[in-house]
């Protein structure tokens, strides 16, 4: 397949290029940046792809090189774990809202349009409980991530008008040799780890090997359709993810991250991380598909090693 990638430059996407390369399709990069995407993807290990310079927001000459491509994996937008300060609101809402709304304007507009698209969305849009189990028919939630995540979805709808098969993905806490397990650890190896909060919030996590072979088989697939939650069939709580950190790092998991002082740190967007909500992909296995990683326990025992 001829697939073209935004995002392709961050923790997932990178590792998705790979992938796909490996897999013989060829891909299109579209990347604000070039020389980062030039040294993630070197020339000579990467033959059969093309790095194009795009704006997500704004449309032009870019838009031109969707046609004829077989797929478009829509990846991108800007850091959510970060302080919400109205100026990063609204960098996170447009980047992926507009951002989204661009893709889909160059897939309607292609002479030769591609199949499938299939666009990132977050298991935010359910808004955060400790006690209510979410899967892909609940309602969503009413807090800003949910609001973006019901905008960023909306958009990519709008590509079911091109005849272009949609896959929207919602997914969760991303765990690989980055991420948000680059920021975790550090406190265990000083033997200082521990939950953060109160411990009882939902943590749904999938394995970024699982996530980049989803995406896979959701662009070859023809029975895939809508929305997945991307997601391992088995969440735990905060307190259970730190307790398995702690065992696999053979490190304690006693000094709890208090509430306050990450919401000193993040301020509004401490609320990524002290509340959660527990998301299962009952759509995501009713098609087959197969997690190599379903168990935090073994999720962690394969990261770990290799950071």
């Amino acid at each position: 397949m001829k697939i073209a990638i935004t995002g392709a430059t961050g923790f997932v996407g990178s590792r998705l290029g790979e992938k796909l390369a490996t897999e013989g399709h060829q891909l299109l990069i579209l990347t604000r940046n070039p020389q980062k995407a030039q040294r993630i993807y070197r020339a000579s290990a990467f033959p059969n792809l093309e790095i194009v310079v795009y704006q997500p927001t704004k449309s032009g000459d870019w838009q031109k090189v969707i046609s004829g491509c077989d797929g478009v994996v829509n990846l991108a937008g800007e850091p959510i774990a970060e302080r919400w300060t109205p100026e990063h609101k609204k960098a996170i809402l447009e980047s992926r809202q507009l951002g989204t709304r661009k893709i889909v304007e160059a897939i309607c507009q292609a002479k030769i349009k591609p199949s499938v698209l299939i666009n990132a969305s977050a298991v935010g849009y359910y808004g955060t409980s400790e006690t209510k189990i979410f899967e892909e028919n609940s309602l969503p939630g009413d807090d800003f991530l949910a609001e973006v995540c019901q905008a960023w979805e909306a958009e990519a709808k709008q590509v079911e008008e091109a005849n272009t098969r949609l896959v929207i993905l919602r997914i969760g806490i991303v765990l690989g040799n980055g991420g948000a397990l680059a920021k975790m650890i550090p406190p265990f190896k000083l033997f200082a780890g521990g939950p953060l909060g109160n411990g009882r919030q939902w943590f749904s996590w999938i394995h970024r090997e699982d996530l980049v072979n989803l995406i896979s088989e959701s662009l070859q697939r023809q029975d895939m359709k809508g929305t997945f939650n991307a997601t391992s069939p088995n969440p735990v709580r905060m307190a259970k993810l730190c307790q398995t950190l702690g065992e696999i790092m053979h490190r304690p998991s006693w000094l709890p991250v208090p509430d306050f002082a990450l919401e000193v740190l993040l301020g509004e967007s401490a609320k990524v991380v002290l509340e959660g909500q527990q998301v299962l992909p009952h759509k995501t296995e009713s098609v087959g598909f197969k997690y190599k990683y379903p168990r935090l326990k073994e999720a962690l025992a394969n990261i770990i090693p290799q950071i």
